[in-house]
């Protein structure tokens, strides 16, 4: 009798999931408390794949062998808990489609701020240098989908701490971890030590035959490191201190040492710019060379890269003003990274629905380079009462056009506008997407 698995929840991951199992001989059933979007539904009717909408079924769940548990899906639900009641093995999508990746390579990178800048920049190299490859996971493609309709010789892969969560054996070939910072508290039950764990799961199978990747220079990294046991090569890089293996940077050169391999690269000629993404930079450079990429192939490919939609995006410049699309920035982190790397006087945009910021951690660089806050956001009272002693002017807006007009308005020739929200969007938009898409779309209507 064929293995009984139920996936939970019909987003990219789960619908993958179901595609992948269906292929793989499983008897298959997808289970969503809300409503399947008409195209997955269409794909699941094509695959024969039974499944329900609008709510769980108790008893087609409970009969499981195992559930896949979509990330987007908290331990806190009401289903997940009679699951793990039951004792039902839960694992992620990353999980199953390990299993079925044969002589595949995984290269999977995670961290709080720049996995999807550092994955997108992998997969650019690597398509430069001709590998067979595809670009996956958290990043918009589920892995599974992939295996299942096209498989490639490598995955590059995007994986945030949910798709970590539930893993029993998966181990990616090269991890790459970025940094860890306060993010997501509210699904870890206000533990930030579970959030670390949960990102070092990326690294917990591996082993002697694969490379760990990590930023030498983050402070949470350095601690919990030495209590952990790796098992694999560690490659770290820092921009403060010479390395004699991984990757450093010495004035303005890259110096890369892995194995026997020596790179050297200017940092001007990195197409990214700013402080974190020369991090960035280096951890896709040391990636590369551990899949035996020649360095000529990926200094082309850095020169070249043109970068991300909604991450520090340059719009348009109208009259001598800049507009920066960086949506993407949904933490406090992430603004704090687009203002470290402004060079002009800037216009910052802020606002949304806050996930328990602590602004506190960008006045600094607030008061240096910010000359107006533009608000984009329902309620805006926490940004007013943390910014009305260090900027002379703060506005509020309630949407994207009017919020270019405002910051047009207080910009001078020579100065950024940067949207650089520090907010997830769903308060006034559909995602952080929709949210630059409406912006830039403003901006060129000026």
């Amino acid at each position: 009798m064929s293995k009984r698995i139920v996936i939970l929840g019909s987003g990219e991951s789960g619908i993958g999931s179901a595609l992948l199992a269906k292929q793989k001989g499983y008897d298959v059933f997808v289970s969503d408390a809300g409503i399947i979007k008409e195209h997955y539904k269409k794909e699941l009717i094509d695959y024969k794949i039974e499944f329900e909408q609008g709510g769980h079924t108790e008893a087609k769940i409970l009969n499981a062998d195992e559930v896949m548990k979509s990330p987007g899906i908290p331990e806190k639900n009401e289903m997940m808990k009679k699951i793990r009641d039951a004792g039902i093995l839960v694992i992620s999508e990353f999980e199953l489609a390990y299993r079925y990746k044969g002589n595949s390579k995984i290269i999977g990178i995670t961290g709080t701020n720049g996995k999807s800048t550092t994955t997108s920049l992998m997969y650019h190299i690597c398509k430069t240098a001709g590998l067979d490859c595809a670009l996956v996971g958290n990043i918009g493609y589920s892995i599974a989908r992939q295996i299942a309709e096209k498989p490639c010789k490598y995955y590059i892969a995007e994986i945030s701490s949910f798709q970590l969560d539930d893993i029993q054996t998966f181990r990616p070939d090269v991890a790459v971890l970025l940094n860890i910072t306060e993010d997501h508290l509210d699904r870890y039950d206000y533990k930030f030590e579970n959030y670390i764990k949960a990102k070092f799961n990326i690294t917990k199978y591996q082993t002697q035959d694969d490379f760990f990747i990590y930023n030498a220079d983050d402070e949470v990294i350095q601690k919990y490191y030495p209590l952990l046991t790796i098992n694999t090569n560690p490659l770290p890089f820092s921009m403060k201190q010479e390395l004699k293996k991984g990757g450093h940077i010495k004035g303005d050169q890259m110096m890369l040492r892995i194995q026997e391999e020596r790179v050297s690269m200017s940092i001007y000629d990195f197409a990214l710019k700013g402080k974190h993404n020369q991090q960035n930079t280096m951890a896709a450079c040391i990636a590369a060379t551990t899949v035996g990429i020649r360095k000529e192939k990926i200094r082309e490919a850095v020169l070249d890269y043109s970068g991300l939609e909604h991450r520090m995006e340059f719009v348009a410049a109208v009259r001598g003003v800049d507009f920066i699309n960086d949506s993407k920035a949904t933490n406090i982190n992430s603004t704090w990274f687009a203002l470290e790397s402004m060079t002009k006087p800037t216009v910052l945009i802020l606002g949304g629905t806050d996930k328990g910021n602590d602004y506190s951690l960008i006045a600094e660089l607030v008061k240096d380079k910010v000359k107006a806050i533009v608000c984009l956001g329902v309620d805006n009272a926490k940004i007013k009462e943390a910014f009305k002693k260090l900027v002379p002017k703060i506005v509020e807006t309630q949407s994207a056009q009017k919020c270019v007009e405002a910051c047009f308005k207080l910009a001078a020739k020579g100065d950024v506008v940067l949207l650089s929200p520090a907010c997830a969007s769903f308060d006034l938009f559909k995602n952080y997407e929709d949210r630059g898409k409406q912006f830039k779309q403003a901006v060129l209507q000026l």
